[in-house]
């Protein structure tokens, strides 16, 4: 079940051309762009390269079925 009126943002990195995916629910009048520009500054960029290191799995090829 989907939170309703959930938006997907994209923000950038400053200085970098790396770009986040963030879901936020906003009230009606509020400042999209001045939100975006905030929780660029406070995104844990640094907690996003880890997760974005582990994220890449080398696949070593199909491994054999057993009969029984």
């Amino acid at each position: 079940m989907a939170i309703p009126n959930a938006k997907k943002f994209q923000i950038r990195r400053p200085n970098s051309p790396d770009v986040a995916t963030i879901v936020a629910v906003l009230p009606k009048d509020a400042d999209v762009q001045a939100y975006l520009n905030e929780a660029a500054k406070r995104f844990d960029w640094k907690a996003w390269d880890e997760q974005k290191a582990n994220m890449n799995k080398i696949r070593v090829g199909q491994q054999k079925q057993r009969k029984k």
